[in-house]
């Protein structure tokens, strides 16, 4: 296919109708799906993770992705890209390996005996005859001599298995352990059931409903308990599945439309209706495409490899997966959803998969950006999740999850409402947050763990029982002035805004200038010890003090201040790049798969302490504008995005996280980065594309350009914006939305004056007077 080949069906104006929204006409679109690889990032296992990812079969944001599946039911490595055999496709709602799967059943077709343990009825398969697309999945099961097929939508899919010449074609539907049931309906040509398999976070009454119809009577079906299989149609166990049986020609296809609901199977029989109804697999399958094309096309780049176009859109691909809606319309088209939370059904948004220590930094910033309708409606539904817990959800899958730390629900929230998005109730989620910084919540990535040791001495000691603390502490801290910020704009007390300004200035308080690093301290005012800068874990989050001493995302400049000056600050992240990659595992008792990525892309691409691969210092290249030598953001940028991606299954350096390292991919390939989200700025690094053009939803088209580009030239020399010269090292959110041209002229040595005046820095909070 040409690149600039436009799909026949995209050629067509036509109306459609979404449920729950007004019509729209199609567009011509070019395809951009064929720059993306679903299994991108699936090559990763427990001990090296070279993205965690598993090839997600959905629309964007659906509620319900499909994948193959390569180990048994629930492994949290579902799919491994170097296993040879496969024994299902399964509906999966897994945001990560670690947090595992949730609500998961899975569509197998066999040929001959029907075997239900996943052992048993694995197929060998070839990946020369597997395509991975977003909108489309195929794989010849040569154990069968069957193809299988699936394409999504939001809530639903519709399945094709090709089958040869046999009196015993069978599909299987796995509906997995934990409590399940099905019922075979033949004289509908269905099968109903529903699942309640899950990793926690959900009520007692949690369920995943589920429909299939095929397009063909069956000549035999059958159920199984778990143990025995009988000609029962009906079955309800701790594991259960069923099977139906056809005779098929061969290459007969036979087609199976599916869709899911978390409320009921009436519900789901309103939604396969209304999703998929009479359309074929090939119309579910273009408008699936289509539904890609769409987001893609409002991000359009020119100028680059292929390589860098396939990192780009499937980088964009893995963006817009999380956070899942988790909302339905009734039979009246009302959105409703079923809570996570308190069990009942309730009316509005909700969203859910999502871990926000992760995304706050570059995903929840994209949305503001690309999709302010969208970060409006994921409002609304921290609203709902509110009001149906109590508490925030830091960690959400499907309801609330103990993992990881902060209260970083604060930054998505300051930051979407100061960047003027409105269509929800901001009254509630600042009340919302408020209480989070006086409580612990009933999980430790709920509330504030040590919240009453940093409001009292303004950190947390590492000897009171508090694991993470000083991690916990910089994270506070920075949520806190996204929270001055906050009450500002909603014209809160001036004591309130004053004592946020003040608990902002706590990442002080476990800065030892003694060593340059942030460091644990004890109750007493005394520093732990002995200090390993090199110790991961135990004072701080999955990583060390090498990471955690640059999470200060609102004050790089007051950091700047304790280390010395901007000279001491810019050599002292020299050393991140320029120390050997060594790392001390005791709090782990094992080396953890973070620290065995940083060594091998230290050992591959000589990045040091950097470790890329994991969230707390992704934002710290950027941090070279805040002290006057962008020249080696420009320089460390380009050389993350060319050696530490790669569109290939082992193609990321570590989690992809809910689209946060994509998200990384995807600012600095357009040559920004949202170090602090609630400053409305971005910071600027070196485009990786001679042309990037922002489709905005207010009707602006926003440009970056890039003359001279290439793998060489990637060095900033002048830029302008909109005509005039440009020498800020920041693009500010207004500017961006205004619309206009942001044009850049490369070269392959570093100009050192450019971006460099006092006042070309991005914002510190140090700096306001």
């Amino acid at each position: 296919m040409k690149k600039n080949t436009i799909l026949p069906y995209l050629l067509l104006l036509i109306t459609i109708m979404s449920c729950g929204q007004k019509k729209e006409e199609k567009k011509e679109l070019e395809d951009l799906t064929k720059y993306v690889s679903t299994l991108v990032g699936s090559k990763s296992d427990f001990r090296l993770s070279t993205g965690n990812t598993y090839p997600a079969v959905a629309t964007p944001w659906g509620m319900n992705f499909w994948t193959p599946q390569t180990n048994n039911n629930g492994d949290g490595w579902a799919y491994m890209y170097q296993k040879d055999s496969i024994n299902g496709i399964k509906q999966t709602h897994q945001p990560s390996p670690w947090i595992n799967d949730y609500a998961a059943f899975a569509l197998f077709p066999m040929v001959g005996e029907v075997k239900f343990n996943e052992k048993e009825r694995q197929s060998k398969y070839s990946h020369d005859t597997e395509t991975a697309k977003p909108h489309y999945y195929s794989v010849d099961l040569e154990t069968y001599n069957t193809r299988a097929e699936v394409t999504p939508t939001t809530r639903g899919a519709v399945f094709q298995f090709t089958f040869p010449q046999s009196g015993e074609s069978s599909v299987l539907v796995d509906a997995y352990h934990k409590g399940s049931y099905v019922k075979i309906i033949p004289e509908e040509n269905k099968i109903v059931g529903y699942c309640k398999n899950n990793s926690g976070g959900v009520p007692d009454n949690f369920a995943n409903y589920f429909v299939i119809v095929f397009n063909k009577p069956f000549k035999t079906q059958g159920t199984w308990n778990g143990k025995d299989a009988t000609s029962s149609k009906e079955v309800k166990a701790d594991r259960t599945a069923g099977y139906v049986t056809f005779d098929t020609k061969d290459g007969e296809v036979i087609t199976a439309k599916v869709a899911s609901s978390f409320i009921s199977i009436d519900q789901a029989e309103i939604t396969l209706k209304r999703e998929i109804g009479k359309k074929s697999f090939t119309t579910v399958k273009e408008e699936a495409q289509y539904a890609w094309n769409k987001e893609f096309n409002r991000l359009m780049v020119k100028g680059g490899t292929q390589r860098s176009m396939e990192n780009f859109y499937t980088s964009m691909y893995r963006t817009l997966l999380f956070p899942r809606k988790f909302y339905e319309y009734d039979a009246n088209n009302k959105l409703v959803h079923y809570s996570p939370y308190n069990g009942q059904v309730e009316e509005g948004y909700m969203f859910t998969d999502n871990g926000f220590w992760d995304t706050f930094r570059a995903v929840f910033p994209f949305f503001t950006v690309m999709y302010p309708e969208l970060n409006s409606h994921i409002m609304a539904g921290l609203v709902n999740t509110y009001n149906e817990s109590g508490w925030l959800p830091e960690w959400a899958s499907p309801g609330h999850r103990d993992c990881m730390i902060g209260s970083n629900s604060a930054a998505i929230i300051a930051d979407s409402y100061l960047k003027g998005i409105r269509g929800y109730d901001i009254e509630t989620l600042y009340a919302a947050i408020i209480k989070n910084t006086k409580n612990h919540g009933p999980l430790g990535s709920v509330g504030r763990m040590g919240v009453d040791y940093y409001n009292d001495l303004g950190y947390i000691p590492y000897d009171v029982g508090i694991h993470e603390n000083t991690a916990r502490t910089l994270e506070y801290a920075y949520a806190d002035f996204t929270i001055m910020e906050l009450a500002k704009a909603l014209n809160r007390p001036q004591e309130e805004i004053d004592l946020f300004r003040k608990r902002a200035d706590n990442y002080k308080n476990v800065f030892d200038p003694s060593t340059n690093f942030m460091r644990a301290k004890m109750k007493d005012g005394s520093w732990q010890t002995p200090f390993i800068p090199e110790a991961w874990g135990g004072a701080f989050t999955e990583g060390s003090s090498w990471h955690y001493t640059w999470s200060v995302f609102h004050d790089p400049e007051g950091l700047a201040d304790l280390m010395g000056g901007r000279e001491a600050f810019a050599a002292k992240l020299d050393s991140v790049f320029s120390t050997p990659s060594i790392a001390n595992h005791d709090y782990y008792g094992f080396e953890i798969h973070e620290i065995t990525e940083m060594k091998v892309a230290d050992e591959k691409y000589g990045t040091g302490q950097y470790a890329h691969g994991n969230q707390p210092i992704q934002h710290g290249i950027y941090l070279y504008d805040y002290v006057g030598q962008p020249w080696k953001a420009q320089k460390w940028t380009r050389k993350v995005l060319k050696d530490l991606y790669s569109p290939t299954p082992d193609g990321l350096c570590g989690d992809e996280d809910n689209g946060q390292t994509s998200a990384w991919y995807v600012f600095s390939a357009l040559g920004m980065y949202p170090v602090a989200p609630g400053t409305g700025e971005y910071a600027i690094g070196s485009p990786e594309f001679e042309e990037a053009t922002m489709s905005l939803e207010n009707g602006n088209t926003f440009k970056v350009i890039a003359n001279n580009n290439n793998e060489k030239n990637i060095y900033i020399q002048s830029a302008k914006l909109n005509g005039k010269d440009f020498n800020k090292t920041f693009i500010t959110h207004d500017q961006i939305m205004a619309g206009g041209e942001l044009v850049f002229e490369m070269g392959d040595q570093p100009n050192k004056n450019w971006g460099t005046a006092e006042d070309s820095v991005p914002y510190s909070m140090s700096r306001e007077k």
